[in-house]
């Protein structure tokens, strides 16, 4: 049988127009196959027939590949199909499902005996040329841009638009745009350009949408202030009217008259705050934008709340948000809090390695508690938290690696309910291998060394945690990264543990230059090697630009003040001498001239001898260790420290005769400190404690028959006696827990300060040379002589414990030579913005008091010149620290005078002032 028509006629055509092709896909559909006329069908379903495929060709499409499409068809040549029948129906069903064409056709081409010959037909969906957002920011176009995965040569499909409209509508109402409308418009390119549009998407933001009220019913036993103060992402919008909104959802059918006035409600702050909340609402830092996945977030917190006070059956019966009058958000939410319940008997079982009665005083919770699961979770250690204290702990610290803990209800007493805790202890685990990644630049021994954990050891979780805050100590690596992932083995009883660090720039340059008056150009150069590798120094190969990677500190600084002054200071350190154990070790040489002539010729005064000078030269070596006793955390340092100070015709001191001459400054040190701080940019917890003694050879004590002050000055500081305290004491306290995976957290910082210079007897006078100078920025005044600076936020340098006498610095007082005793104390709170390891960033408001005395008989801890301010600290890899601060010395206020004459700014560079 051989049949050939002309394929306009004679063609089966599967096909539909444009405009049931454009309904077709809104609906999802595949459009519905147009039969031909029954006068010019060879086919009939009276009298089916079968064939087979001879051919099958693919027309119209100019980007696809013609075998994938005849494989979505579901046709190939060599099937047998039945006219009629369904075939073609499916086929262009498979093929329309794919969203790429406006149009789809199968024409039977010829027909010869059994033999069919098909062409499917195609009109493909254009391809987007471009695309544009308007109505929108630059910025914001290129954030919707990745988040839709819009690229050019895409095909303009319903998915392509749906997706898109959906992402710019959430996108904007994560901003607090809730009504968002946007659309899309196609605009066909005129040739010579083949199937190909341009895409506009018009999106209107609309007016932002906050949170106007948050309506809470239903709460009995919490007050809505300590539920609100709760729901971290869902904040109220501040305020101020005279008429409010009372309009709510739903009123609380069991809540009682409030008579404010009656009740002496003003005396509650709680019940204050709630009374002109309708009027009044000030929130500080609060964007009271809406997020419905915050909001869901806060809902859980809420019932976590009443779950914490006892009442575990609490739930949200129903909650809504509704539009207010003025076009924000009103949110509702009605409670039902259910009864309070309480633990009742709490029984161990499974334990052997620790009696029930050391449990029980662990976990801390009684009979009669207020029941809190989240607690109980948390005195179990399930998991076990990061500050330790809590069962799991207690196991996992005495290698019970494989311990497990399941709290199970055994009763429920009317409001009481009874508690079996059940653990499997498991085998201790001992440690295998440790493996470390990520060490770039550091050799892999400097690392190791520092480690608790070691092959062969029982597994310790509070040794893990040690480990990461010495890693984390060492300055060269990211503190925020990393990295520590105990992998244990239950056959063997082993674990391994795989250390990963992330390496970050710590070697610091510091270069600066400027000009300053008759001193003339100003200027300092230094660098600061913090990764230093003196074994490799000789090996060209490890110069980058020097050998690095063990672990040593070389620090070399040069600075001059033209023809006022001028240093020279190097030092080499060395964290563990031999290799075995932490014992630093460290050398350091100093050179400086001064002239006190062009000092005073820059700030006004006469100096008749413009060759004087004061040189000092001096050098130190110094060895520590660690200690066991009290504890580890502990450390002793050793060292010897010589200084020469040369003067000629130098009278800056204001001791008569002590104008020429040669001091020598030979002194022993013992420094005892002790450091939990867990890192050293942005610490959020642990102390720091140092107290030292320093003491130069009793010299009188060999001639007690030498009257020293019945010699001239400069003799008696030929060379120089003197006994010297100091301590310090700091602490970290986090106010806050770090939210999401920025580790970002509130910490209080509290620190205090004392000094004491003295003599050993009364037969000697106490020299100028190392005594404490109070006030300034620790910046401008550190290279004047030899002494300890002691900065103070708000106040320049002042000269007198009373101040009331000095309050603005100025003025050196007769017979000034420093002070001899000082106590200092800061309160700082500190918010990082960046802990980013290129640039860690944070804020700060700080309290500060201090002064200085010249003697026991002057000394009032209490006398305390005192500064409020707000500061910030940027540490840059290359520079180190850059900061300021703004302090108001309160002291320095007076009557008349506005703030800015109390004020002071301080600019800090390379180190944080004492």
């Amino acid at each position: 049988m051989k049949k050939s028509f002309p394929k306009s006629l004679l063609a089966v055509v599967l096909c539909c127009s444009a405009g049931v092709s454009a309904r077709a896909q809104q609906r999802d559909t595949v459009p519905v196959p147009v039969t031909m006329p029954a006068d010019i069908s060879p086919f009939s379903l009276g009298n089916p027939q079968q064939f087979e495929i001879a051919d099958i060709a693919v027309t119209g499409t100019e980007f696809l590949d013609k075998s994938l499409l005849l494989s979505l068809s579901g046709l190939a040549v060599g099937d047998k199909v039945v006219m009629p029948g369904d075939h073609f129906a499916k086929a262009i069903q498979g093929l329309w499902g794919q969203r790429l064409f406006s149009n789809i056709a199968i024409y039977i081409t010829k027909i010869e005996g059994n033999k069919i010959w098909l062409e499917i037909a195609l009109v493909e969906k254009p391809r987007m040329s471009s695309f544009v957002f308007k109505g929108v920011k630059k910025s914001d176009a290129d954030e919707l841009t990745t988040k839709a995965a819009l690229r050019k040569g895409s095909v303009v499909t319903e998915a392509l638009q749906q997706n898109t409209l959906a992402v710019v509508r959430k996108f904007y109402a994560e901003k607090g745009f809730r009504n968002v409308t946007v659309r899309m418009e196609e605009r066909k390119d005129p040739p010579p350009a083949i199937n190909s549009a341009s895409v506009i998407f018009w999106v209107d933001k609309g007016n932002k949408v906050k949170v106007n009220d948050i309506n809470i019913v239903g709460n009995y036993n919490v007050s809505d202030n300590a539920l609100k103060k709760k729901m971290k992402g869902t904040k109220e919008v501040s305020r101020f009217t005279l008429y409010p909104e009372m309009a709510n959802a739903w009123t609380d059918s069991m809540a009682t008259s409030d008579d404010y006035w009656k009740e002496m409600g003003f005396l509650s702050a709680t019940r204050t705050l709630q009374k002109i909340d309708p009027y009044f609402r000030f929130h500080l830092f609060s964007s009271a934008k809406f997020n419905d996945i915050k909001y869901t977030e806060d809902k859980e917190k809420l019932i976590a709340v009443y779950n914490s006070k006892g009442f575990r059956d609490a739930q949200i019966v129903k909650d809504t948000t509704y539009n207010s009058a003025k076009g924000n958000l009103n949110v509702e939410i009605k409670l039902e809090e259910g009864k309070k319940y309480y633990f009742g008997n709490i029984t161990w079982r499974g334990n052997t390695v620790y009696n029930d009665t050391i449990l029980s005083r662990g976990l801390g919770i009684k009979k009669g508690d207020v029941y809190n699961l989240e607690l109980l979770g948390k005195r179990l250690g399930n998991p076990p938290g990061p500050e330790g204290g809590d069962i799991g702990s207690l196991y996992m610290d005495d290698g019970y690696l494989f311990f497990q803990v399941d709290p199970v209800e055994i009763g429920i007493r009317g409001d009481t309910i009874d508690y079996e805790i059940r653990i499997q202890e498991g085998p201790q685990a001992t440690i295998k291998d440790i493996r470390i990644a990520g060490n770039e630049k550091t050799n892999e021994h400097v690392i190791r060394r520092e480690l608790r954990t070691l092959p062969g050891e029982k597994f310790s979780r509070q040794n893990l945690m040690r480990s990461q805050r010495e890693i984390s100590q060492l300055g060269f690596f990211n503190p925020e990264t990393i990295g520590i992932n105990p992998v244990p083995n239950v056959q063997e009883g082993t674990v391994d543990i795989d250390y990963k660090v992330e390496e970050r720039a710590n070697d610091q340059l510091e270069l600066s230059a400027g000009w300053g008056g008759y001193i003339g150009l100003t200027g300092t150069l230094g660098v600061t090697f913090n990764n230093f590798s003196l074994r490799n120094i000789f090996k060209k190969e490890t110069w980058d630009p020097l050998p690095s990677g063990d672990g040593q500190k070389l620090s070399v600084r040069v600075s001059s003040n033209g023809k006022a002054y001028r240093s020279y200071n190097f030092s080499f350190t060395e964290p563990w001498l031999g290799g075995k154990k932490r014992n630093p070790f460290s050398v350091s040489f100093y050179s400086s001239h001064q002239s006190p002539y062009a000092m005073a010729k820059y700030y006004g005064q006469t100096v008749e001898n413009e060759n004087a000078y004061l040189k000092v030269m001096g050098g130190s070596i110094s060895l520590g260790k660690q200690l066991r006793w009290p504890d580890d955390w502990f450390s002793l340092m050793y060292s010897i420290q010589y200084q020469r100070y040369k003067l000629w015709d130098y009278n800056y001191f204001g001791m008569p005769g002590f104008e020429t001459g040669t001091s020598n400054n030979l002194s022993f040190r013992i420094t005892l400190a002790r450091s939990s701080v867990d890192q050293q940019i942005f610490p959020r917890s642990g102390s720091s404690f140092m107290v030292y003694g320093q003491f130069t050879p009793p010299y009188s004590a060999f001639n007690r028959d030498k009257d020293y002050k019945a010699e001239p000055i400069a003799e008696q500081f030929k060379f120089i006696e003197y006994q010297k305290y100091r301590m310090s004491a700091e602490w970290y306290v986090p106010l806050s827990r770090p939210r999401g995976t920025d580790n970002k957290s509130l910490v209080l910082k509290v620190a205090a300060k004392f000094g004491y210079l003295g003599r050993y007897n009364n037969r000697t006078t106490l020299s100028p040379f190392g005594r404490f100078e109070l006030g300034g920025d620790g910046l401008s005044n550190f290279a004047v002589y030899d002494r300890d600076i002691i900065s103070q936020r708000g106040y320049p340098v002042y000269y007198t414990s009373n101040p009331k006498l000095n309050p603005d610095g100025g003025g050196v007082p007769a017979g000034y030579s420093g002070f001899t005793m000082f106590n200092k104390y800061v309160m700082e709170l500190r918010y990082p913005f960046s802990l980013n390891p290129s640039s860690t960033i944070f804020g700060l408001i700080f309290l500060e008091a201090a002064n200085g005395y010249r003697d026991f008989k002057e000394y009032d801890p209490f006398r305390l010149r005192r500064s409020v301010g707000v500061g910030a600290r940027f540490y840059l890899p290359m520079f180190g620290l850059l900061g300021f601060d703004y302090g108001i010395g309160l002291d320095r206020l007076r009557p008349g005078a506005g703030m800015k004459d109390a004020a002071k700014f301080t600019f800090m560079l390379g180190f944080e002032p004492e």
